[in-house]
């Protein structure tokens, strides 16, 4: 990391060091997608959020002249950013799922989902008409941030989730309660829902590990710092899909749904589950990556 320069050309503004990050991402090849796609977005959230401001400030905050102090928090910032490769949102300690703030740190990926575009207004019209979600579970649930998504979304709704990773449930815990949804979520430590009490749902969702571990083992530097068992499903990525499906037909209403996130499977889902006739939601970018089985056709 080639560091701020000093004297005249020192980085006298936030605008000055947006620009300086810009071009050291570009040199360092840094990888993104768990913040921000592009460096601009990350390397202003992370300027903005170093520097105490509002994520939606006036573009004239870029002009403000900056103390040695400020300037020597963004240079602390960018260089474990830049040099030592740490995820921002590790830095922050916050992800953001649309208008939501969840707590994060090493024990958890970072929340990133398609389900931010399904879960609102989608998911309760996959369910045949006069059917309301009462009960879900989310598989896999990480920092907590998808069952969540789902207390706010259906405030009359009990929502389990579970993980395998006690690490991860602290966090979520930390999220259940700072969302005040602990009344309606209830934390399992469980492998998929071997550890869960037995109780019917309307839906099963899951973003699980869908990552083949030889895709594993070549990660970035950002995503290796994530927890590995969040990213491997196994040799084909398909290991805890497997046991998911196989579980969720016990434990769905004759018209529940199983909707599960999964990466660049989608082939692979079409081959092994062709029975279970696999329906594919839309998502604005195109990628259509998350996948919806009926219970009926489960059984």
């Amino acid at each position: 990391m080639n560091g701020p320069r000093e004297g005249g050309e020192r980085l006298a503004t936030p605008g000055d060091w947006l620009r300086w990050a810009e071009a050291e991402y570009a040199r360092a090849d840094l990888a993104l997608g768990q913040v921000a796609a592009d460096a601009h977005d990350e390397a202003l959230y992370l300027i903005l959020h170093t520097l105490g401001l509002p994520l939606d400030s006036e573009p004239a905050v870029l002009e403000k002249t900056l103390t040695a102090g400020e300037r020597a928090q963004l240079a602390e910032v960018f260089r474990r950013r830049i040099a030592d490769r740490v995820p921002a949102a590790y830095l922050t300690r916050e992800a953001w799922l649309g208008e939501h703030r969840f707590y994060v740190d090493e024990r958890v990926i970072i929340p990133r989902s398609y389900f931010l575009e399904i879960i609102p207004g989608e998911l309760a019209s996959l369910l045949p008409a006069g059917k309301k979600v009462r009960r879900a579970v989310d598989v896999c649930t990480g920092s907590g941030c998808l069952a969540i998504l789902l207390a706010h979304e259906f405030p009359a709704a009990q929502i389990d989730a579970c993980d395998l990773s006690a690490d991860a449930l602290d966090v979520a815990r930390i999220n259940v309660a700072a969302h005040h949804v602990g009344a309606r979520v209830k934390l399992f430590e469980s492998d998929v829902l071997d550890a869960v009490p037995p109780a019917r749902y309307d839906v099963v969702l899951s973003n699980p590990p869908y990552e083949p571990s030889a895709h594993v083992d070549t990660q970035a530097p950002e995503f290796a710092a994530e927890p590995r068992m969040a990213h491997d499903g196994g040799r084909d990525g398909l290991v805890i899909i497997r046991k998911l499906l196989r579980q969720s037909r016990d434990r769905l209403e004759p018209h529940g749904l199983v909707v599960i996130e999964v990466g660049g499977l989608r082939a692979a889902i079409d081959r092994e589950f062709a029975a279970f006739k696999p329906r594919w939601l839309r998502t604005a970018d195109g990628s259509d990556c998350v996948v919806c089985f009926r219970a009926d056709r489960l059984r």
